[in-house]
């Protein structure tokens, strides 16, 4: 098992989508107050990590698609990022 890292965004990205159930990118972002353009970028690398899920599925999603999208914990790595969201 790898230990996992998470950069200050990410984390706050993280936090906001919460470890239950799914929220809208939009919700996202009034959260963590972080641009648009900047939120898609920590999104997409979550993504690709995958430690966060979509829905619909995108493997990559724009500034646009944000509000439309839906995010979650990928649940496979639900406890090793709680470790990671407390280590630091």
């Amino acid at each position: 098992m790898r230990q996992i890292r998470l950069s200050g965004r990410e984390r706050a990205v993280v936090r906001a989508i919460g470890f239950a159930d799914a929220i809208p990118g939009e919700a996202i972002r009034d959260h963590t107050q972080i641009p648009s353009e900047g939120l898609t970028d920590v999104l997409n690398a979550l993504l690709a990590a995958g430690f966060v899920e979509s829905r619909p599925y995108r493997e990559e999603i724009t500034s646009a698609e944000l509000s439309a999208t839906e995010f979650e914990v990928n649940p496979s790595y639900a406890h090793e990022l709680k470790e990671a969201m407390y280590r630091s």
